[in-house]
């Protein structure tokens, strides 16, 4: 008698998730690998005090990118598109974080106060796409 490998359907499989956190929220073991992006160093927080696997100065806005935006949420739209047109531009650091993010979760750390206008937010967005084999909307 044969033995029947179980099938799993698609809706069941265990997709890798991609957390976003403050770099001053502590760590969580739900977060698994943990990559900051931020370009600058995030104010009050010791080197020794922040648990990553990575710091990615390069997958951070430009400098250019991020003075403009200023964290002003009526930019964010332009933003994004501005910002997933600079990730384009690097995708072979985008990489790194998609083969992490396809080994297990991952988290990106993040400084700005504002959860819901932050470059964290808008390269998961981008990651997620990628994972799900769609190009970015660059509209």
């Amino acid at each position: 008698m044969r033995s029947k490998e179980q099938i799993v359907p698609p809706s069941e499989v265990h997709m890798a998730v991609i957390h976003i956190k403050r770099v001053y929220d502590p760590s969580a073991k739900e977060d698994g690998a943990r990559f900051l992006v931020e370009r600058l160093w995030p104010r009050g927080m010791k080197k020794d005090a922040l648990h990553m696997d990575a710091w990615y100065k390069n997958l951070a806005p430009s400098d250019d990118l991020r003075r403009w935006f200023s964290h002003d949420p009526a930019k964010w739209k332009e933003f994004q598109r501005r910002y997933q047109a600079e990730l384009a531009d690097n995708s072979a650091a985008c990489q790194t974080l998609l083969d992490a993010a396809k080994q297990g979760n991952i988290t990106l750390l993040y400084s700005a106060h504002d959860t819901e206008h932050n470059n964290a937010l808008a390269l998961k967005s981008y990651l997620e796409e990628r994972l799900k084999g769609k190009k970015s909307r660059l509209r």
